[in-house]
């Protein structure tokens, strides 16, 4: 089976289509919508989870002036990438940083006090 599959419905040019994104949920489908959404080509994008016991989503791309949905999807799939990428790097950074003698001594200091 295929990652991603065009929905029934999709016009002849791909510039109005519905996706299904196999074994996916929520986790992927709202920074997916919003990665999209910043391209300025694209008119409308939603997601659902069609229901709890299946594992994908569906996604709605709508764009202007007859561009592709396919584009704009592949496009914002390569961005998320990236920022995930960037994110990856600097939580190992800081990993890497961090001295749990350091927390500890931070989590001593603000203690409630002791009832007396």
């Amino acid at each position: 089976m295929n990652k991603i599959t065009i929905l029934p419905g999709a016009s002849a040019n791909l510039s109005e289509a519905s996706f299904a994104i196999h074994d996916e949920t929520h986790t992927l489908g709202n920074p997916l919508r919003w990665m999209i959404m910043k391209n300025p080509k694209v008119e409308f994008c939603g997601y659902s989870a069609p229901h709890p016991s299946e594992n994908k989503i569906h996604l709605r791309i709508q764009m202007y002036d007859n561009e592709s949905s396919l584009t704009a999807l592949i496009e914002a799939l390569e961005a998320l990438d990236g920022v995930c990428g960037v994110l990856e790097e600097k939580y190992e950074d800081a990993t890497k940083r961090w001295d749990p003698k350091v927390y500890a001594e931070a989590s001593e200091r603000w203690k409630p006090a002791a009832d007396t």
